[in-house]
């Protein structure tokens, strides 16, 4: 059985279309061609996977003269039971309001505003012991590469984590306008703090320290949340950045799905080589199940059920033909 060499087509549909378990063993099993949890165990540390497979991955599928913009956003993957794989370190996660162990990834999602989809087209795994980058650093610099692969977009939009001066004032240098959320306490017009400020409903100039001149929104939730969204862009309506902020929920449904459908976060190998490509083909199985969702408009969990609801149904038709 160990003789068959595990494919990246067989590992990653196997992520494609598992909802329950994604070990090596798991999949040995339901392997269509012999295939023992060892030999899946060797390919998976063995393969070198990377971020610029992802965009050759899904180039094709981006249209670059469609009006876009770029997300950026990280997420936690959890490790909370796995002390010995390397690259988890305790870090804050938004989900569990703690600081948990895992993986840091940073994602930069591709949105189309005119057909309202949004593709993954870079990522980069936080592992400030391996290459000494922050996040603010890897954001950096799949911003420059996204320019160099000729993706231009009518803004970026990130959370507050990412609206250090640096940021702001590297997206542009690219010439590029930015929408984000700033922080209550965040020191505007000199030495006031953001929350004392009189905001009006069509924005506010002031003036941001250390960068210059913007705009700010104030937005309330209905639960008593609020939010100061603030761009660089020339005379911006209410409306186009309430639209640009909610296409930066795009990002949170995809964290949700990856991690749902495509098992992103159950990989227990302890090398991380093979967390890396593992994390890669976790990605790509999220892209072949988002291609499926555009073309035949089937949500990322209708096709989960339809791979096990005839099992299902079999198993409840045996079991009521022999009820004891």
């Amino acid at each position: 059985m160990s003789g068959y060499p595990c494919i990246k087509d067989i590992y990653k549909t196997f992520l494609q279309v598992s909802s329950l378990r994604y070990s090596g063993l798991a999949l040995s099993e339901v392997s269509p061609s012999p295939l023992s949890h060892d030999t899946v165990s060797r390919w998976l540390k063995s393969r070198c996977f990377r971020p610029k497979d992802l965009w050759r991955l899904v180039e094709p599928s981006i249209d670059k003269k469609s009006p876009c913009v770029l997300i950026a956003d990280d997420t936690l993957i959890a490790k909370t039971r796995s002390k010995k794989i390397e690259m988890v370190h305790y870090q804050y996660s938004g989900n569990e309001h703690d600081v948990i162990a895992g993986i840091g990834l940073v994602n930069l999602l591709w949105h189309d505003l005119t057909k309202v989809e949004s593709i993954p087209i870079d990522y980069r795994i936080y592992d400030k012991d391996s290459d000494g980058k922050t996040k603010n650093t890897h954001f950096s610099e799949m911003l420059a590469l996204a320019k160099k692969r000729g993706v231009m977009p009518e803004a970026v939009v990130m959370d507050a984590w990412y609206s250090s001066l640096d940021n702001l004032k590297s997206i542009r240098s690219h010439g590029w306008v930015w929408v984000t959320t700033l922080r209550k306490n965040r020191i505007v017009n000199h030495n006031k703090q953001l929350n004392k400020l009189d905001i009006s409903e069509e924005g506010t100039s002031i003036h941001l320290r250390g960068y210059g001149w913007v705009t700010v929104f104030k937005f309330t939730a209905k639960n008593g949340r609020i939010d100061y969204i603030v761009t660089n862009k020339e005379n911006p309506t209410r409306q186009y950045v309430k639209s640009i902020m909610d296409a930066r929920w795009s990002v949170e449904v995809y964290h949700r799905e990856v991690k749902q459908n495509c098992g992103i976060e159950r990989c227990q190998a302890r090398t991380s080589r093979a967390q890396r490509n593992h994390i890669f083909l976790a990605i790509s199985a999220w892209f072949e199940q988002h291609k499926r969702r555009i073309s035949e408009k089937i949500t990322l969990y209708q096709q989960n059920w339809d791979v096990i609801k005839n099992a299902i149904a079999e198993h409840i038709r045996v079991l009521l033909a022999y009820p004891n």
